[in-house]
């Protein structure tokens, strides 16, 4: 089996495992040419309904935080706690996700994920007081946490090979999405109708998910032969030739099952440490940047600029968003993970740059008229440099560089990192703004030049190489 031999890359926060996947044929064509696309496509639609939830789940913030401090009396450490407590919600999915998924399925995890989102949205509409909101802001970040490992990898696990990167950048086009939607719904209606409306992506997936198949890869893992074989057949087609591509599945799992299972310390050894710091490294940086401070607040930062509404700013904002993924997901195959990067980040800097000295200058009452339109400038350079490249490329080079025996161990690290960085970021983001505005940005500044630095010195270009090219780079480079 060639198993090394593949070349995609499944993207998005949460797509850390290898999937079982195929190589000596592109699948969904059977040995005539013909293929059947159509339930992958509807497969992939109801799942990312999933992603579309993720990102209507990180927007929601954004937009309401002046509205709900004012009508549940919160202070800023309130709603600091409030808007983090999204991602200690994720950080414990995303810890138990993997369990969750090989122990139900795909499916189940994906309705398991549903029903902890949809309880958070009814307990935000519903809430009185903060305890209530904090804890529904808690379940809907669990839920996300689950959503961020599992629909990746259903994707994965479902696409043919010819489509399966196509396939696999719609999760985070529809992160974005979800995103910019709860910016746009949220700057016209209130917080209640905005947590409402949270309920519809979630509905749509459970609905959606009693008339697609589970992944096969997951039904033969189990042992699940005969719906393993059906499962495969409704997404191939009737007259499609299966029989090759569910063979070459068999004996992948089998060969997967030879491997050793890595513990959490075995990480640590020299041989894998270059791997390591590389995916945790880039994970850092990411965080580093400031992203989810900078998105979960952008209307009140607009605001502090001396708009009187920040709902402009944050339309653009979400506007902007989906045309540069979208132009990133097409750039990543073409000019290399390392230059795409290194561009994005460099004009993450730019935006904090601007809008610290737009910032700075408000505090020294200095061009005041220019102030606004600064940092609405820089915010928005920030988030469409951000959205080309240091979104989801850091994703995409840690699903590629760690040997497949530790992929499971070395990616439930590294997400519980991610989180805990974005935890960070996001809960210290208010009172690092009271400490001093321009000084936030110019922070986040020097985190984008470090991103900049740490790719020229350590990451590897991945592009086009196989799995056990990238190794043999990573260890050449270590000795």
């Amino acid at each position: 089996m060639a198993i090394e031999e593949h070349k995609d890359v499944e993207s998005g926060g949460g797509d850390l495992q290898e999937p079982f996947i195929q190589h000596a044929h592109d699948i969904g064509s059977d040995h005539d040419g013909s293929s059947s696309i159509g339930m992958v496509i509807l497969s992939t639609l109801v799942a990312v309904c999933g992603s579309f939830s993720f990102g209507t789940c990180v927007g929601y913030s954004a937009p309401t935080q002046a509205a709900i401090r004012a009508d549940l009396n919160l202070s800023l450490a309130q709603f600091s706690l409030f808007g983090s407590l999204v991602t200690i919600g994720a950080m414990l999915g995303a810890i138990t996700s993997g369990h969750i998924t090989d122990f139900i399925g795909r499916k189940g995890a994906m309705r398991i994920s549903s029903g902890f989102c949809i309880t958070g949205w009814i307990a935000v509409f519903f809430s009185k007081d903060s305890f209530i909101l904090d804890l529904g802001r808690f379940f809907t970040g669990y839920g996300i946490g689950v959503i961020s490992y599992v629909v990746p990898i259903y994707i994965a696990e479902i696409a043919p090979k010819n489509l399966r990167g196509g396939l696999a950048t719609t999760n985070q086009l529809l992160i974005v999405i979800g995103s910019s939607v709860s910016f746009l719904i949220g700057s016209v209606v209130n917080w209640r109708l905005l947590a409402l409306a949270g309920l519809a992506p979630c509905i749509c997936l459970l609905i959606g998910l009693c008339f697609i198949p589970e992944s096969p890869r997951w039904l033969a893992k189990v042992g699940r032969e005969k719906e393993f074989q059906l499962a495969l057949r409704r997404l191939r087609g009737k007259d499609a030739d299966i029989s090759h591509e569910a063979q070459e599945i068999l004996d992948y799992i089998e060969s997967l099952q030879s491997l050793p299972k890595a513990k959490l310390l075995d990480l640590f050894q020299s041989k894998y440490m270059r791997s390591l710091v590389i995916g945790v490294g880039l994970m850092v940086c990411q965080q580093a940047s400031g992203i989810n401070g900078i998105g979960f607040y952008a209307s009140e930062t607009f605001v502090a600029s001396g708009l009187s509404s920040g709902k402009v700013g944050t339309i653009a904002y979400a506007l902007i968003q989906v045309p540069f993924t979208a132009l990133g997901a097409i750039l990543m195959d073409k000019t290399g993970r390392r230059p795409l990067i290194t561009v994005s980040a460099s004009g993450t800097f730019l935006g904090c740059f601007i809008t610290g000295i737009a910032f700075f200058l408000k505090g020294q009452s200095l061009l005041l008229e220019w102030v606004p339109t600064l940092v609405v400038s820089g915010v928005l350079i920030y988030i469409a440099s951000f959205a080309i490249g240091m979104g989801s490329v850091p994703w995409v080079i840690m699903s590629e560089i760690f040997p497949i025996n530790i992929k499971g161990s070395a990616g439930s690290l590294v997400v519980l990192l991610t989180w805990l960085g974005a935890w960070i970021v996001s809960y210290t983001y208010n009172f690092l703004m009271d400490w001093s505005a321009p000084g936030t940005f110019f922070l986040y500044a020097v985190g984008c030049l470090l991103t900049i630095v740490f790719v020229a010195k350590l990451v590897p270009e991945t592009k086009g190489k196989t799995l056990e090219e990238i190794q043999a780079c990573i260890n050449t480079e270590e000795k």
